[in-house]
């Protein structure tokens, strides 16, 4: 038997140790953060609560930083790599 079968779901009134998004037995999801009570089920009343998703606040839109991308009016193109392909050989041949 694992750990995972004897694990209890939070109910709600309990106070929330994880920001998340949390579901309920009939399928209605919040979004928790830290401190807050699990809230009643408009229709169950107290219900058992569990988490879904992780809330991260990391700030991240998707986009390459701006001070990455190669500019057009670049003069010191030959110093920086502007290609995957175009790595610096390292060391002296001789």
């Amino acid at each position: 038997m694992s750990g995972k079968d004897k694990e209890m779901l939070p109910i709600s009134k309990e106070t929330v140790e994880v920001d998340g998004v949390y579901t309920n037995e009939r399928g209605l999801t919040e979004h928790l953060h830290r401190g807050q009570q699990f809230p009643s089920d408009p229709v169950l009343g107290a219900t058992e609560w569990e988490l879904t998703e992780f809330a991260f606040d990391n700030h991240h839109d998707g986009t390459t930083d701006p001070r990455l991308v190669p500019k057009e009016n670049d003069t010191d193109k030959q110093e920086k790599i502007t290609s995957p392909r175009r790595q610096q050989q390292g060391g002296d041949p001789s």
